[in-house]
């Protein structure tokens, strides 16, 4: 039997605690049987739920379309998402009523979407990952693993092209035979699908205007409440006391955080299989 390193360290614990201590009494040892005898009512583990299997195929085929990306094909953790099977949201929830807001709501600050879902196909997202936590804790392992790249092929790739070129405003930022030319041949996966959702990588540009009137852009290198620098064209370093000039950010990511509440599943999954093509 393989045993975590961390399981071995616990071991190890009790049983210096065990050998400090002296060995547990007969007494001691016999009480829980003694008590289940005379009939005193013990704390025993609640069953985990069980869910009708339709019901859970149905929210794991749903999950692995929307979730899989981060969270892995089983809940149990991608390269970014958290285990789920481990989440302290997932073990309070009832029902779906916490796992529905967080699908509902999203989380725009840890880069995920929203989703419009019915309250059917919550309570079926519920029951997948709810039957995939009491798998995990009835194997007594867990982690994060991987994310197969068939996770990320569900989407329509012409639909996502018209997408790029209207509703979604990318064109009007990115060019497919320009700064996107290759990009799937550079960033594979997950990588590819972070990129798309939230460029945190992305450089800012910004452009400082002098007392003088005159304006100077270049690409942000440093900005704090006293200084901001930037990064000329020719290759300089050139910094400013904030008080001292004008200066306006263009933050790339930014327009990427704005589309998060207009997203809908389809948008996401259709975006990224015409990202895919772009090779």
């Amino acid at each position: 039997m393989n045993l975590s390193r961390s399981t071995l360290y616990r071991s190890a614990l009790l049983a210096g605690i065990f050998l400090a201590s002296g060995a547990v009494s007969a007494a001691q040892a016999a009480k829980p049987k003694a008590q289940a005898a005379a009939g005193v009512k013990q704390d025993v583990p609640a069953a985990p739920k069980l869910y009708p299997p339709d019901l859970v195929r149905k929210g794991g085929a749903l999950f692995r379309q929307d979730c899989s990306f981060c969270h892995g094909r089983d809940a149990g953790g991608g390269e970014t998402g958290p285990d789920l099977t481990r989440s302290e949201l997932v073990t309070h929830d009832v029902g779906g009523d916490k796992i529905g807001q967080v699908v509902r709501n999203g989380r725009p600050d840890k880069g995920m979407p929203r989703f419009d879902r019915s309250d059917e196909q919550i309570a079926s997202l519920a029951a997948f990952i709810h039957t995939q936590q009491n798998r995990a804790q009835a194997r007594g392992v867990g982690g994060r693993k991987g994310v197969d790249a068939a996770d990320l092929q569900t989407g329509n790739a012409e639909a996502g092209k018209k997408y790029f070129e209207g509703a979604g405003g990318c064109a009007s930022c990115h060019s497919p035979s320009g700064d996107l030319a290759g990009i799937a041949s550079r960033l594979k996966g997950l990588m590819l699908e972070e990129q798309m959702l939230y460029p945190e990588h992305a450089k800012s540009k910004v452009a400082v205007t002098l007392a003088s009137g005159q304006t100077i852009t270049g690409t942000l290198a440093y900005l704090d409440e006293f200084t901001v620098g930037l990064v000329d064209s020719a290759g300089w370093y050139r910094s400013w006391g904030t008080s001292d000039v004008k200066f306006k950010i263009d933050a790339p990511a930014n327009a990427h955080v704005e589309l998060f509440p207009k997203y809908t599943d389809d948008d996401i999954h259709n975006l990224m299989a015409y990202l895919q093509t772009l090779r």
